[in-house]
């Protein structure tokens, strides 16, 4: 099956509004390829600023509550950030994990509020370095998918994202070949669970992307995009990875 490329930029705890210029050379850059997703996933503070400046990118929250509203000083809701101007969110990523604590079924109940607010989703999953070290990656990814992915998944509003977590900012990436292993052992988790619907879903990969190597990583089998973190903050170096994706 045919699945669009997705890119998708991850702000974390990075962005003014003095930035927000950037959102708009990015904004051109997607408009101008056509055939490629663009996500930006960017501070809370920015989505309604962000949202009202793109039409080519979508504009996404970093993190959701799992409950639809209460007393979570703090934390906002899915209809909070879709009344902002989001139309998606991720989940579980392993900053949150590790920082927060968070579980997969954290992970699970916030891609089930999202969902219910009309928000699409893009999941993280992925291995620490020691994990990797002792032949555990692939049983740690499975575990988190069976664990994370919410019921009816399917590529309409679902995506997952493979991130390696010894990858992350730290200019480091897999072969393409354990890549590609990866992403197929996720494929078939995934298929196990919604079944044929798992053909429609995109799974991206994160860790260390740049327009240096997004050609070479977005063409590896069952890699339908890319998760983005630092190389997102700038049109300088995100467009890049957007065109290499759209070369494709």
């Amino acid at each position: 099956m045919s699945r669009r490329k997705l890119v998708a930029g991850n702000w974390k705890m990075h962005g003014l509004r003095g930035q927000l210029a950037e959102i708009e050379t990015i904004d051109a850059a997607a408009a101008a390829a056509p055939g490629v997703d663009v996500a930006l996933c960017v501070p809370a503070t920015l989505v309604h600023h962000a949202a009202e400046i793109a039409k080519a990118v979508r504009i996404g929250g970093q993190d959701v509550h799992a409950n639809d509203r209460g007393a979570h000083t703090g934390c906002l809701s899915a209809e909070m950030l879709r009344e902002a101007g989001a139309s998606v969110v991720i989940v579980g990523h392993s900053e949150r994990r590790s920082d927060q604590n968070e579980t997969s079924h954290d992970a699970w109940a916030k891609a089930a509020a999202a969902r219910r607010q009309g928000l699409d989703v893009i999941l993280c999953c992925g291995e620490t370095e020691a994990e990797r070290d002792a032949g555990r990656a692939e049983r740690v990814v499975q575990a988190q998918i069976e664990k994370s992915v919410p019921e009816g998944a399917s590529g309409d509003w679902f995506t997952l994202a493979y991130e390696p977590r010894w990858a992350i900012g730290t200019g480091r990436t897999p072969s393409a070949d354990e890549i590609a292993q990866v992403h197929a052992i996720a494929r078939a988790k995934l298929r196990q669970m919604v079944g044929d619907a798992a053909d429609g879903i995109r799974i991206l990969y994160g860790g260390s992307v740049t327009g240096a190597n997004a050609g070479s990583i977005l063409s590896i089998e069952d890699v339908d995009g890319a998760l983005v973190g630092g190389a997102s903050l700038t049109a300088e170096k995100f467009v890049p990875i957007i065109e290499a994706a759209a070369a494709l």
